[in-house]
C-alpha cells in the first residue's frame, strides 16, 4: 500500500542493522542494508573509502523506495504482502521475490511484477499469500551453503517478518 512504505522502511533499518563487512558475506561492505555496489550504483560512481561508514537514512530512503518498494509494486501490493515482499527483496534481491509471489498466484515467474501478477494477487487471501510466502523463503535459506553462518539471523528475520506482515492485514 501507498502509505505502508514509510512504515516497511523503519521495519526494514531494524533487520538491516548498520555498518558490516563480514568476510563470509557475498554482500561485502554493507551498512543500513545497502551494499557497496548498490550505492556505487546509485551514484554513478566509486565510493570513497570510509563513504559507506558513514550513510544515513536520508541517503538510503531513496535507494530503498527506487530499487525494492517501486520494483515490487509496493505502492499496489495489499497490506503485509507489501512488507513481506520489500523484506525479502533487499535480503535476497527483488527477482527472487517476484518470482516466488508469482509462482505462488500462478503467473509466469519472470521476475517483474506487472498488471498480471497485481490481478491474481487479489483472487487470494492475503494471509494465505504471506504465509506461503514465509515458506518459500525459508526453503530458499536454508538451500544456501552460508545457511550454517547466516542460518539462523535470516530464520529469525523470516520469521519475524511473517508476524509483521500478518499484524498489517
Amino acid at each position: 500500500m501507498r502509505e505502508n512504505f514509510d512504515v516497511c522502511l523503519t521495519m526494514l533499518l531494524k533487520h538491516e542493522g548498520g555498518y558490516v563487512n563480514h568476510p563470509k558475506d557475498p554482500g561485502g561492505e554493507t551498512n543500513l542494508g545497502v551494499t557497496r555496489a548498490v550505492y556505487e550504483q546509485h551514484l554513478g560512481r566509486q565510493v570513497m573509502e570510509g563513504e559507506m561508514k558513514t550513510l544515513t537514512i536520508s541517503n538510503v530512503a531513496p535507494i530503498y523506495k527506487e530499487m525494492y518498494w517501486d520494483k515490487l509494486k509496493g505502492d499496489m501490493l495489499p497490506s503485509g504482502l507489501d512488507w513481506a515482499l520489500f523484506d525479502w527483496g533487499v535480503n535476497s534481491g527483488t527477482g527472487r521475490a517476484a518470482k516466488a509471489i508469482q509462482k505462488i498466484v500462478g503467473c509466469k515467474a519472470d521476475g517483474a511484477i506487472g498488471p498480471m501478477t497485481l490481478q491474481a494477487i487479489q483472487l487470494y487471501d492475503v494471509d494465505e499469500l504471506v504465509e506461503k510466502l514465509y515458506k518459500v523463503r525459508q526453503d530458499f535459506y536454508e538451500s544456501l551453503s552460508t545457511f550454517d553462518t547466516f542460518g539462523k539471523g535470516w530464520s529469525r528475520r523470516n520469521k519475524e517478518t511473517l508476524d509483521k506482515a500478518l499484524q498489517m492485514i
